[in-house]
């Protein structure tokens, strides 16, 4: 009895310390939002003071000063926008850690002999953006800034002077949770330690529907990750749970805050495996306090694209393959197959006659220095020559002249040249294909029948259901190098006296200067057209971006053609390459290797290895990492940190599956509070469809290529050996789906 009083008297004053050092940090927190919201004050004073500037009477002309005055505006409402919505997506979580830190000092002895060793304490708090006081001193430091590293890299045996670290959890303005590291052997006596240590406590918490920033626990060997030298490529590797993902976009973030101008002027290009990834970590970024990112799917990198359509193991070998540039090469350089075989018309008084051979000649020779789409006005003089050529008139230049100033205005020549030269859109090329005959024809034995025939296949089944495949992505931006982009119709410039006044622009559409996310921009109209080839064929694919920073994550899945693309947009840029090979969906890693040194050129490379697993369970992962041994012995494994001391669950599909699934689920949420799965191959994906959605809204159903990078905090596996099947990396791709649980897993076979 007086055992239980004790511990509930020793329960009761821990309470006690705790809600006084949660009030303690609340207090400061409420500070920091107290100047939050006068500078939001601040920024509407310059929006105002932007509105007034350029005010002009709608009947005065404009001159240097009122122009100038209008750019001011501009200026203004833009920074002050930007600034608004930076105040804005930095509120949750504001203010998430403290330093407490004891600098050695040097002070005169009393007699002013030698200095006396005293110490001085400095509290530091780390946030998401940087906050100051009236009197300019720090509130809080932005975690990407050189005093804030200690946050990150402070261990007990390298504690770089400080005492304590602590996490501060937050919901909105509210300190709910704090969490401590003692980095000396021993607390001064003015100092409360509180809780297990951040990183555990972190580890523990649920999973929710969007990737956790962890950026207060970062630890040591990630950090170092996150502030290597912006240059060259900086390639992260290590495996499931190992915190890659994360570490990479901290990287991104860490970036755009250490050289601003370049980054963020040049743009940063952050790709994924999949929708259902970047929709995972889109929270990451701007919760980071950056917007000016550029975030993709590999099926969307190309504009006007869209697709998370997969297509079989088989055909996307080939489309991966390097094997298929030949093929590629042919098509964009073969002819139109609607396009006339011969030319016949009276120019000039003459009779000419061109036939299939003369015009594949002339397109031969103009495609062999010219794109495609670029090349109309040499192709029209390549045939004008070539029609001279045919009458075989010799020594008059003047009138070889008339007549070729005759063929370039000549109707009938104009109308044989939009039926023979046409503007192509790269996506039509590919369309072409599912043609059999003309695929055999175009590939030059550089791929089998049987591979052909697969290619011509997946073609007409894309102009049967209106949808590209994630392997025909890169395809579409190979052809587009080729061709060119497609050149609009030039419009007459409108006279002078056809410019309307503007007295109203909103009635034009046209509203106060706001800053873009780059992050979400897409170009190319959206059709929703009923004919698949119409939707296959929507918006307008131009020249690609080239961006100052590349960052590709789950890089061990991509295909040489992927890489290919992907290097397009990376020709001058740095790079952060994150992957694990033996998570690989790809099945020749050589041949991407190949493709991939051919994106990164000769620049520098530095490499960083993550080694402890924070994700999964020791139980889970142990299951995980036993099956991918079997066939992969050099797997890179790392080291479980937690036990929960539940071993993952056996069961059986039976007849039923449906029901099987759904009790292994009620089973599950009772368990965990956070996020569920189904990961399922494709032959139980419908069957297993109306799970999606249940036990409000915590399950997802998926496909294992769509678990990559993603986590829950509990995951039913079903028919583990049809996964290995189905996919085309095997035994790799299981060991994904193998590794999403952070705390439960039910295997049902």
């Amino acid at each position: 009895m007086t055992s239980t009083k004790t511990e509930t008297t020793r329960g009761a004053a821990v309470s006690e310390v705790v809600a006084e050092q949660i009030a303690i940090e609340q207090a400061h927190v409420d500070r920091v939002h107290a100047e939050l919201e006068k500078a939001g004050r601040r920024v509407d004073v310059v929006q105002a003071e932007g509105l007034a500037r350029g005010q002009i009477a709608k009947s005065a002309e404009v001159g240097l000063e009122e122009a100038a005055g209008l750019f001011e505006r501009d200026a203004l409402m833009f920074h002050a926008a930007k600034r608004r919505t930076a105040l804005d997506t930095q509120y949750e979580g504001l203010v998430f850690g403290r330093l407490d830190i004891h600098h050695d000092l040097g002070r005169p002895s009393g007699n002013g002999g030698a200095p006396a060793v005293g110490t001085e304490r400095e509290v530091r708090y780390i946030g998401r953006i940087g906050v100051r006081d009236d009197d300019y001193e720090p509130l809080v430091i932005d975690w990407r800034a050189p005093a804030a590293a200690a946050f990150y890299r402070a261990t007990p045996a390298e504690p770089m002077g400080v005492l304590r670290r602590r996490v501060l959890r937050s919901e909105g303005a509210m300190v709910i949770g704090i969490e401590d590291d003692l980095m000396v052997p021993e607390a001064p006596e003015d100092l409360v330690v509180v809780g297990d240590g951040a990183l555990m406590a972190a580890l523990t918490r649920t999973r929710g529907a969007r990737m956790r920033d962890i950026v207060a626990t970062i630890q040591l060997h990630q950090d170092e990750a996150i502030r290597a030298s912006a240059r060259g490529v900086t390639e992260i590797t290590g495996g499931p749970g190992t915190g890659k993902t994360v570490v990479a976009l901290h990287r991104a973030a860490y970036l755009l805050y250490s050289d601003r101008r370049r980054f963020e002027s040049g743009g940063i290009l952050v790709i994924g495996p999949s929708g259902a990834y970047t929709a995972y970590i889109e929270r990451v970024l701007p919760s980071l306090g950056e917007e000016s990112v550029v975030l993709r799917a590999v099926g969307d990198i190309v504009d006007a694209v869209s697709t998370e359509r997969l297509d079989p193991p088989e055909v996307a070998r080939i489309k991966g393959s390097t094997r298929i540039r030949p093929l590629l090469a042919a098509a964009s350089r073969g002819a139109v197959p609607t396009a006339p075989e011969q030319f016949r018309a009276i120019v000039g008084g003459h009779a000419v006659r061109l036939d299939a051979g003369t015009l594949d000649r002339v397109r031969s020779q103009v495609l062999r220095g010219h794109q495609r789409n670029l090349a109309a006005e040499s192709a029209l003089a390549a045939l004008g020559e070539a029609a001279w050529s045919h009458l075989a008139v010799t020594g008059d230049r003047d009138a070889k002249a008339a007549f070729l100033d005759t063929w370039e205005d000549h109707l009938e020549v104009a109308a044989f040249m939009r039926e023979w030269w046409p503007q192509v859109d790269p996506r039509e090329v590919l369309l072409w294909l599912a043609d059999r005959a003309l695929a055999r024809r175009h590939a030059q034995g550089a791929l089998s029948d049987h591979e052909i025939d697969l290619i011509a296949g997946s073609y007409a089944a894309a102009l049967e259901s209106g949808t590209w495949s994630v392997g025909d992505v890169a395809l579409i931006d190979d052809l587009a190098a080729r061709v060119g982009p497609v050149q609009e119709h030039v419009q007459e410039e409108r006279g002078f006296y056809e410019i309307e006044e503007l007295d109203d622009l909103s009635q034009y559409g046209v509203t106060e200067v706001q800053p873009v996310s780059r992050r979400t921009e897409r170009t190319g109209p959206r059709a929703q057209s009923g004919d698949p080839r119409e939707r296959l064929l929507a918006g307008t694919i131009s020249r690609p971006k080239e961006y100052a920073h590349v960052l590709v994550d789950e890089a061990q899945d991509l295909s040489p053609m992927q890489w290919r693309m992907i290097g397009r947009r990376g020709r001058h840029a740095s790079w952060t390459v994150v992957g694990d090979a033996a998570q690989a969906s790809w099945p020749d890693p050589a041949d991407a290797a190949v493709a991939r040194e051919e994106a990164f050129g000769s620049q520098p490379r530095a490499a960083f290895h993550l080694g402890t697993n924070y994700r999964n369970a020791r139980e889970i992962f142990d299951y995980a990492a036993k099956i991918v041994r079997h066939q992969v012995p050099d797997a890179d494994i790392p080291v479980a940190v937690r036990d929960t001391g539940v071993e993952p669950v056996e069961g059986a599909l039976g007849d039923a599956p449906l029901r099987s699934v759904r009790d292994a689920l009620e089973a599950l949420a009772g368990q965990v509070e956070g996020a569920m799965a189904v990961v399922t191959p494709a032959g139980w994906a419908s069957v297993l469809a109306p799970l999606a959605g249940s036990h409000q809204g915590r399950v997802e159903v998926l496909d294992p290529m769509s678990t990559k990078g993603l986590e829950y905090d509990a995951v039913v596996v079903v028919d583990p050996d049809e996964i290995t099947r189905e996919s085309p990396g095997g035994i790799r791709v299981l060991y994904v789906a193998l590794t999403r649980a952070a705390h439960r897993m039910t295997v049902l076979r």
